[in-house]
């Protein structure tokens, strides 16, 4: 049982040796030579971790085109990375990346085979560039200095961001769309949405800040530090909320539960036997009990919660019953490749299937879009990412608590966030905007650049 999970898991694959058999090691190194002559070259690494803190520090304040133009820029700087590495071959490439691939493998496929090929190509051109994002992560982030500075680059970006959807909850702001039901008690309610125009959107992006501001106040050593953390984590957790976004709130409630489950696992190591068996349950069930305090006690968020089980009476539960229910559809049509990626493959397919009235950008589910974009066997393949990436972070994440690291914490919240943003994502769509997608992208590249090979000598990342 234990040899199945871990070739499911790919633990004992090794990367060199499938590197070695791979086209592309002829590919690795073309530039080699080029890049021993060039002085710029030498500072290649942290050039990288300039660039991408760059995109992350004006994602959330940019346009879609600007953000575009960082992510050609972030894959272009990876091409001339790979082509001019002198390392060994293999090295960098995790169990991650190689499901990665596959799964860009079987979107190609899925565009050559969509029934709308021009809309699907560019579909698969956006993705491409995520994927390469990630590559470029997943490479610059193996140093822990820059790992460290990109997240708090990304913190200090996402403070900016809550403080000026506080500052609208209190001062007021214009409603940029009907986001709430006009007829329930919560028509009147400022939603907030910040810079991102969407409070949605708003509560996707705020979401890794959130967990990754609780981290930082364990990974952070001095006290001013420590107090700027819970700072960002208060403001970031009261503009979430205030975003009524139910979907927001969904995943903020499993990230702050897997959080603190993961934090538990990590201190418990040095606890005596009481606290180690009732510390989580403690934990747990205040939690609980606080939340539903806070539901019962608040009128505005106990009636946004309720919506969440009035089914078809409420008019965004409606709307997204219907959406899915169309998307079901045409998954049944297209059930192995499916239409191709991208929503604009989405828009010209959806059309033919959906109800009257209730015209959608995307299918409203994360699992739902895998489906319908990539089939059944892409969904495969994406359910498989998801369980090497949680596997291999669960691994790295024990190594770490061994040797005492506090790069630990950064690794326990990049799994807290994935699995938030996954319940988010679940019912809503908000993981099509570049403002989240980069995100989710960075939560896998920092798990896989702690990738540490099975057989290699264990030593503690550097503090």
């Amino acid at each position: 049982m234990n040899s199945a999970w871990q070739h499911l898991t790919l633990v004992n694959l090794s990367a060199r040796q499938w590197m070695e058999s791979s086209y592309l090691r002829h590919v690795i190194g073309l530039l080699k030579n080029w890049r021993r002559g060039s002085w710029l070259m030498q500072w290649a690494e942290p050039m990288g971790g300039l660039l991408v803190m760059l995109l992350f520090g004006v994602a959330p304040f940019a346009s879609k085109d600007l953000i575009g133009i960082l992510l050609i820029a972030c894959a272009g700087f990876w091409a001339m990375l790979t082509l001019s590495d002198e390392a060994e071959t293999g090295t960098g490439i995790t169990p991650i990346h190689l499901i990665v691939i596959l799964y860009w493998g079987i979107a190609v496929v899925a565009t050559a085979a969509s029934p709308v090929k021009s809309a699907a190509l560019e579909g698969l051109i956006k993705l491409s560039l995520y994927m390469l994002l990630f590559g470029l992560l997943a490479r610059v982030l193996r140093d822990p200095r820059i790992r460290s500075a990109l997240i708090t680059v990304y913190l200090i970006a996402a403070l900016l961001v809550g403080v000026v959807g506080l500052r609208q909850w209190f001062f007021g702001a214009d409603a940029l769309a009907t986001w709430v039901d006009p007829e329930s008690s919560l028509a009147g309610t400022t939603r907030v949405y910040s810079f991102l125009g969407n409070p949605n959107l708003l509560a996707g992006y705020l979401l890794p800040a959130i967990v990754f501001s609780a981290a930082a106040f364990f990974a952070w050593k001095r006290w001013l530090p420590k107090a700027l953390a819970a700072t960002m984590w208060l403001a970031n957790s009261l503009c979430l909320i205030l975003t009524f976004s139910r979907g927001g709130w969904i995943g903020f409630v499993v990230a702050n539960f897997a959080l603190l489950i993961l934090l538990v696992h990590w201190f418990s190591v040095t606890w005596p036997r009481f606290w180690r068996r009732w510390a989580l349950p403690i934990l747990l069930g205040g939690s609980v009990a606080l939340v539903s305090l806070a539901v019962i006690g608040l009128p505005p968020l106990r009636d946004r919660v309720m919506s969440m089980f009035s089914g078809r009476e409420d008019s965004s539960n409606n709307f997204r019953i219907n959406v899915w229910m169309a998307v079901i559809e045409m998954i049944k049509d297209r059930p192995i490749m499916g239409i191709g990626p991208g929503n604009d493959a989405f828009n010209r397919i959806y059309p033919s299937y959906q109800a009257t009235g209730y015209t959608a950008l995307s299918a409203y589910s994360i699992f739902l879009e895998v489906a319908v974009e990539a089939g059944l066997i892409g969904l495969s393949c994406f359910l498989w990412l998801l369980l090497v990436t949680f596997n291999q972070g669960w691994m790295q994440l024990q190594r770490l608590r061994q040797s005492g690291s506090r790069e630990g914490f950064w690794i326990l919240a990049a799994v807290a966030t994935m699995l938030g943003m996954l319940a988010h994502g679940a019912v809503d769509t908000v993981w099509y905007r570049p403002q989240v997608s980069i995100l989710w992208w960075l939560m896998i590249a920092l798990v896989a650049s702690y990738y540490h090979p099975a057989g290699r000598p264990a030593g503690a990342e550097q503090d």
